[in-house]
């Protein structure tokens, strides 16, 4: 092992035991409060928030859009992870450049802001499995996908279940269902919702949307592109043990 895989598999090693950390009281607390918070947002906002993500969550298993990057057949962790650090810094940059756009313009923009930064961190995840060379054509390796979304995007407790599925992603293929239509859509929407609630729909405030959707897409979509990595190191350092 080189000294960047070293290192490399040092930084998932602990992202994984962050992954497993019991929930907080805090996070109770603020679980509470954004509660209380969306008892206050219109329900056809929220609405309009739930269709989107099932829609488009839907669209990453089923669609071809997504499926245009090629696997990286050769190459040292090192050297794919240049390339991926390249494209999560692009896309990163894209989504705070769009969050700041949508945010400016308003209820309308704001809304619109929803599927189109959804869609870009899909897209960025894509790119990443591919140039780790894993084939996203096929299903399983989309749920793979769908795992770390779910484990950047959910509450501490979540994230204690998915962490556990691909840790031991080998026996987790086993199991996955036979058909993408029996995958947990309702966790999945309700847990990503309720995890960038506040922070999006401070994005539909007039005068402060602007700066806060160009923030927190930075910000999160450099969380995931984290995520990402550190996920298929996992499978990377489980590869290398095997062969």
């Amino acid at each position: 092992m080189t000294s960047y895989e070293q290192e490399a598999m040092e930084e998932a090693s602990q992202w994984q035991q962050e992954m497993k950390l019991s929930p907080s009281l805090f996070g109770g607390l603020a679980k509470r409060l954004q509660n209380r918070i969306n008892k206050i947002i219109p329900e056809k906002i929220h609405v309009a928030f739930t269709v989107a993500i099932k829609q488009m969550t839907r669209a990453v298993l089923l669609g071809s859009e997504f499926t245009t990057s090629r696997p990286l057949a050769e190459g040292t962790l090192e050297e794919r992870e240049l390339k991926i650090k390249q494209r999560i810094r692009f896309y990163k940059n894209t989504a705070a450049t769009e969050g700041a756009i949508t945010g400016a313009g308003g209820i309308l923009l704001g809304l619109a802001d929803f599927p189109i930064w959804l869609t870009l961190k899909m897209k960025m995840l894509h790119e990443i499995a591919a140039l780790y060379g894993y084939d996203v054509k096929d299903y399983k390796e989309r749920i793979y996908i769908l795992y770390i979304f779910q484990i950047t995007f959910s509450s501490q407790k979540q994230r204690n279940k998915a962490i556990l599925l691909i840790e031991n992603w080998h026996q987790t293929l086993n199991e996955l269902p036979p058909s993408i239509n029996e995958f947990d859509w309702r966790t999945f929407q309700l847990e990503y919702r309720d995890y960038i609630d506040v922070a999006k729909l401070l994005q539909l405030v007039p005068g402060i949307g602007a700066p806060i959707g160009a923030y927190v897409n930075h910000r999160l979509t450099q969380k995931l592109g984290k995520a990402a990595m550190n996920a298929y190191r996992l499978r990377w350092k489980t590869k290398k043990m095997l062969s």
